[in-house]
């Protein structure tokens, strides 16, 4: 396991898609990667993001479903990480990349309207009260993410934590935030309240998600758009 573990990070430093720069250049708050994603990808075409992408199945899958869109999974673990980037560099799959850093640095790597949308996937819902400011729901991260996304842009969040959707909905009404779409059943009796588009990408499910579903877990989903601070 060390071994396969070992070859799977050598094999990420040498692929031109995974970007991992060192701690110190994302606690400076500023690095090269700002406001060059789209030179990178050689288009004008939008940018989602994806916060905590694990294995990096929607990264991936929507990359392959959308090809006029770019899509960039951000993760901290590079032995998760590699699973994705392992399947875009095999498949030639050119509008996906990779970012390995710690999402509290987030707005060090992504210039002033640069991103289009934000997925938030199956997030830690940090049960402690302790831990609230880690949450990614949090007013801290909001204001995180007004740095880089346009405003108007979209933020989804996906979760099997009824904890973590109450908690983001408590959030955005502080925050004078109406969320478009709501569901607590995502794939019950609401699935039929969703466009065939939103279909089309819900389809796609991360592997502790499908174990989620498996054992009867409902999975909750969020949709807002996020604009400048009520403050």
């Amino acid at each position: 396991m060390a071994k396969n573990k070992l070859a799977h990070f050598a094999e990420l430093k040498v692929f031109k898609h995974v970007f991992e720069p060192s701690i110190n250049i994302a606690k400076e708050g500023s690095s090269p990667l700002q406001g060059s994603w789209h030179s990178f990808f050689g288009n004008k075409n939008p940018i989602t993001l994806e916060l905590g992408c694990g294995k990096g199945e929607y990264t991936v899958g929507m990359g392959q479903m959308y090809s006029n869109r770019n899509f960039i999974g951000v993760d901290i673990k590079g032995a998760r990480i590699w699973r994705g980037a392992k399947t875009v560099e095999e498949e030639g799959i050119n509008n996906a990349a990779f970012l390995r850093t710690r999402i509290e640095f987030i707005s060090s790597f992504f210039g002033n309207d640069e991103v289009d949308e934000l997925w938030l996937t199956f997030s830690d819902p940090q049960l402690k009260d302790k831990r609230e400011k880690h949450r990614l729901s949090h007013p801290r991260f909001l204001d995180i993410y007004r740095n880089f996304v346009r405003p108007g842009g979209w933020i989804h969040m996906k979760t099997d934590s009824r904890f973590l959707a109450d908690y983001t909905l408590e959030v955005l009404e502080e925050e004078g935030i109406v969320a478009d779409l709501i569901t607590h059943d995502l794939y019950g009796e609401d699935w039929d309240k969703l466009s065939d588009d939103d279909k089309k990408h819900m389809g796609l499910k991360t592997f502790y998600e499908q174990k989620f579903l498996d054992i009867g877990v409902h999975i909750n989903y969020i949709r807002f758009q996020l604009y400048e601070s009520k403050q």
